[in-house]
């Protein structure tokens, strides 16, 4: 019998390659997004057997509970939730960003994915399933302009051990995976569309890929039982850490 994992954020980079991953190796998807035509694309690309779209904003709870009491019944039984739809806005210092900005990155990469997995639960809990959340290396390293979102990444971090520790004896796993420097549309929000900020990133980088982010959500849902990774931070090799700074005015 298939397997069900819900995988937020479905529509591009790490969530679209997840999708695509679980569903050649035999899982079901209910793959989460704003963007219609982008979930259309994967039902035709996937299968509406095996990959059923989910339209909401993920923070929009009304919508989120209303899209998840519908599902059909062969998508419902969802064994895996993939914790994955969250974003970066700005790279400017605190005093000079757009505090919407914030509000959008804490509304999204922290309210939303608790009220997402909280309802989840009970579903999680029945079928001893498993919670993957995406945070980020900014949820330990600091760097200029990172603000608001390494705040928001720690807490998802933060926020996974918790789970580990209130879950206790339900079977239900929780891991929290930390990507650096990845190549996707993730600069383009974060620039608001720069094309220029976007090359500058990853020129000559050799940056992590969506796929490879796919791979190790994989991997992580494919160990036994008895097994919980929990936490695990990626890089590429081109990426590692600058010395301090030192202002010496």
């Amino acid at each position: 019998m298939s397997k069900t994992a819900l995988i937020t954020g479905a529509t591009a980079g790490f969530g679209a390659a997840t999708a695509r991953l679980f569903v050649r190796h035999g899982w079901k998807v209910v793959a989460t997004g704003r963007r219609r035509d982008r979930l259309d694309e994967l039902v035709r690309e996937l299968g509406e057997e095996n990959l059923f779209p989910a339209v909401f904003d993920i923070r929009d709870e009304n919508a989120m509970k209303e899209a998840l009491a519908s599902l059909p019944s062969e998508f419902s039984e969802i064994d895996l939730l993939i914790n994955n739809a969250g974003l970066a806005l700005g790279t400017k210092p605190a005093p000079d960003i757009q505090l919407d900005d914030w509000r959008v990155m804490i509304d999204t990469n922290v309210t939303a994915l608790a009220v997402i997995t909280q309802h989840l639960l009970p579903k999680l809990i029945e079928r001893q399933g498993i919670i993957i959340n995406l945070s980020s290396v900014a949820a330990h390293w600091p760097y200029p302009g990172g603000n608001c979102y390494g705040g928001t990444k720690a807490f998802v971090r933060q926020f996974s051990y918790g789970l580990r520790c209130d879950l206790h004896g339900t079977g239900v796993r929780v891991t929290s995976i930390e990507p650096g420097l990845c190549e996707s549309e993730f600069t383009l929000v974060r620039t608001k569309g720069d094309q220029k900020a976007y090359d500058e990133t990853y020129k000559g980088a050799k940056a992590l890929q969506p796929e490879d982010i796919a791979e190790t959500l994989f991997w992580v849902a494919s160990q036994p039982a008895h097994i919980n990774m929990n936490s695990i931070e990626l890089m590429p090799v081109s990426q590692t850490w600058n010395p301090f700074r030192i202002y010496r005015g």
